[in-house]
């Protein structure tokens, strides 16, 4: 018997966007792995730039294959008022517009909320950019990275000589996250109201969002978090530890019960915990020093397996500094079978589940599209059957 292909949320739900790089992608992504039609507005010849950033996967770009399987790729060149026609054709019947241009250019174009909701009342802009509008930095570039720095995030992630940014680009995953979660939210609202609305996602807003905790820290012009590399900078110890072997042990301790466990049962001596200068968390986070001279000089004697199973054993907080290719091979992710594959113009490759899905309800996991493999389809689709040719032969499309 065969079984019955579970529903996904967002079936029936047609997504337009003007997207390039990762914030506004990665958003319309998981639009389209719950289901959603996403239809990817691409310029003709070159693309979303990102298709271009490097050639590690079978020669297509690491980022572009991560943030947009299951999309169909329309090339429209927007300078031609052709192009513009087409596209607002196609969003007649769309439920949600997103874009992340440069600020300004979408409204130039008559894609603004306020341009198209007389006509199109139903529709929900998504307007994604780097600071927002109104204020001195509303046309200000802004990258990742300078938006980790804008928002005060290198100020406390690297050494104590040097700022060091996040590996991933985490300013635009949190921006592309907020972006993905509003519009959920208002496709819910629409269901009430029978109404669209403008979403405005600002890079900096989403990056001071996560920055919440170090703020509050340094409250009324108190020290803010210190810079300590890979360790936490306010609990101690949580961080890295060097073992016998020379690899690295990342442990956690999070109270004072998990503390005295880790002195008897890990360190071997449970004085430790009531020595005045460790007897809370300030304090051993204030004598840091001693305390990895203390815990290092217990570790010289292990091997870094013989150290985790001595934290497992003591029901202590402990992981894997992971590599790339450890991450590949990880037994949890192979074991609890997240792993899947998608198609791409290169054939397939690996790809994970998406977060909360999986198993008997797996996400939708199409292809990743070829520059414009489905303007053709889409063209016919809208009306433009007998011109197609013709359109793309000036490269209107």
């Amino acid at each position: 018997m065969a079984t019955e292909k579970p529903l996904l949320a967002l079936e029936g739900i047609t997504v337009v966007s003007l997207e390039h790089a990762i914030a506004a992608p990665l958003a319309t992504r998981h639009l389209a792995d719950l289901g959603a039609r996403v239809i990817k507005v691409e310029r003709p010849g070159s693309g979303d730039f990102a298709r271009a950033y490097d050639d590690r996967v079978e020669g297509l770009a690491s980022h572009f294959v991560w943030v947009n399987r299951s999309k169909e790729s329309l090339t429209l060149d927007l300078k031609q008022p052709e192009a513009t026609d087409i596209l607002m054709t196609l969003l007649a019947d769309a439920d949600v517009l997103v874009q992340n241009l440069a600020p300004g250019a979408a409204a130039r174009m008559g894609l603004s909320f306020e341009a198209l909701a007389p006509t199109h009342p139903q529709l929900i802009v998504c307007d994604i950019s780097g600071y927002g509008e109104g204020g001195p930095y509303t046309h200000k570039k802004a990258y990742d990275l300078l938006i980790q720095s804008e928002a005060g995030f290198l100020s406390i992630t690297g050494t104590p000589d040097e700022p060091v940014k996040a590996g991933i680009s985490i300013a635009d995953i949190a921006a592309g996250m907020y972006a993905y979660t509003n519009i959920l939210g208002a496709l819910i609202e629409r269901g009430k109201t029978g109404r669209g609305r403008r979403i405005e996602i600002a890079m900096i807003d989403a990056m001071v969002e996560w920055m919440n905790f170090p703020m509050y820290y340094a409250y009324q012009g108190q020290e803010p978090p210190r810079r300590t590399g890979a360790s936490h900078a306010t609990i101690y110890p949580y961080g890295p530890f060097r073992a016998g072997d020379g690899r690295t042990v990342m442990l956690g301790l999070q109270n004072e019960r998990e503390w005295a466990l880790f002195c008897d049962k890990v360190l071997g001596d449970a004085a430790i915990a009531s020595d005045e200068r460790f007897s809370s968390n300030a304090r051993r986070t204030a004598n840091r020093e001693l305390v990895r001279a203390l815990i290092e000089d217990t570790f010289a004697d292990l091997t870094a397996d013989e150290v985790m199973a001595r934290l497992d054993g003591a029901d202590i907080a402990n992981a894997n500094v992971s590599t790339m290719a450890d991450l590949w091979k990880h037994p949890q992710l192979e074991v609890r079978q997240r792993w899947t594959q998608v198609d791409t113009p290169a054939g397939p490759v690996p790809a994970l589940q998406p977060p909360g899905m999986g198993g008997d309800h797996p996400a939708r996991m199409g292809p990743v599209p070829a520059l414009g493999e489905h303007t053709t389809a889409i063209l016919h689709e809208l009306g433009y059957a007998d011109s197609a040719a013709d359109l793309r032969e000036r490269k209107v499309v």
